[in-house]
């Protein structure tokens, strides 16, 4: 028979868990309830019915074109590139205990932004091209800021520096090649660096999800390692942790999947940094936050992207409604980190 003390204590854990799993179905619901909305309900109104013999290969008149060709691709990558954002994301944010370790931060996302630029406008690249030389250049930029930053490991806050000053750089070099490009580039450019999921294509979220089951699954392996992390570095190593392994690690399967979803949708603003601390909050501390904060970031990028298109006054491409809601929340949490420290 259990002691007291150990009652109390297995209690607690089943009850976070069981919150833990309660927010994952919340999530879940939310996301198939906007998914479904999404196919459903935009400038014309498509049956449930309808909606449901496309998804299953039939041939619908007047549906198959708005559902199957418009409405699918563009829900289905805003799905794969949020979950890769927000789990991208928080493993940042977890690995160097700060909020503000995002990739929209540290100049990871500039990162693929610039190269992406710099092959559209110089050297003339188009489609897959392009996506390729943005996921090595985020990589590249990455691995650079953690070099830079490394003396005795990364320390969070000298990371978040070195990524500011490199992003800043990055953000020069961009309007540079912008001021030059010629005016049949400089739209495409433009409309990429925005970040949004317009003219969408089921053709482009095949990569995107192999790299997601890919980096992410290589993500989920480290988990109990990323964990550890959070109790710093030194805990960590007495734990067995090998840090620096672990880190470059980490570092490389996140990049990997914010690199690869920025390169298909363009830098979406916020939304790696917005879902690591939505998810601390609905969460708190009843489990990992990896695959809630995924979940997040489908839901903002979904929810974001129809809100841009149908329920504000003008369309809007899906960057400009989460920088909207990303902006105060960063002014929010610079405050609220310089008050009581920095952790998710």
């Amino acid at each position: 028979m259990l002691s007291p003390t150990l009652h109390l204590i297995v209690d607690g854990r089943r009850r976070r868990a069981r919150r833990h799993l309660a927010v994952i179905a919340v999530l879940l619901v939310l996301i198939v309830v906007i998914f479904a909305l999404t196919l459903s309900l935009g400038q014309s109104f498509t049956p449930p019915g309808d909606v449901l013999r496309v998804l299953l290969g039939e041939n619908v008149q007047g549906a198959t074109f708005t559902v199957g060709q418009l409405r699918l691709p563009r829900a289905v990558l805003s799905i794969i590139a949020g979950l890769s954002f927000g789990l991208g994301g928080v493993a940042f944010q977890i690995m160097l205990r700060n909020p503000l370790a995002s990739p929209d931060i540290i100049g990871i996302s500039s990162g693929a932004s610039a190269a992406a630029v710099f092959a559209i406008v110089v050297l003339s690249m188009k489609g897959p091209a392009v996506s390729v030389f943005a996921v090595i250049a985020g990589l590249g930029v990455a691995l650079m800021v953690y070099g830079l930053s490394s003396k005795n490991g990364a320390a969070g806050t000298r990371l978040i520096l070195v990524g500011i000053g490199v992003s800043a750089m990055l953000e020069s070099f961009i309007a540079y090649v912008l001021s030059q490009a010629p005016a049949w580039n400089l739209q495409e450019a433009i409309r990429w660096l925005t970040g949004s999921v317009n003219g969408a294509q089921l053709g482009q979220a095949a990569p995107l999800l192999v790299a997601l089951i890919v980096f992410g699954g290589l993500l989920l392996s480290r988990s109990r390692d990323l964990e550890a992390l959070r109790l710093g570095d030194d805990t960590a190593s007495a734990l067995g942790v090998r840090v620096s392994a672990t880190r470059v690690m980490i570092i490389v399967a996140a990049v990997g999947m914010i690199a690869s979803a920025t390169a298909v949708t363009g830098p979406i603003a916020f939304v790696a940094f917005l879902s690591g601390p939505i998810a601390a909050r609905i969460v708190g501390n009843s489990g990992s936050l990896l695959i809630p904060s995924a979940l997040i970031g489908a839901t903002l990028v979904l929810a974001g992207d129809y809100a841009g298109q149908f329920l504000l006054p003008s369309r809007y491409p899906v960057g400009v409604v989460t920088g909207a809601l990303g902006a105060p929340y960063l002014i929010f949490l610079i405050v609220r980190v310089n008050r009581t420290g920095g952790s998710l």
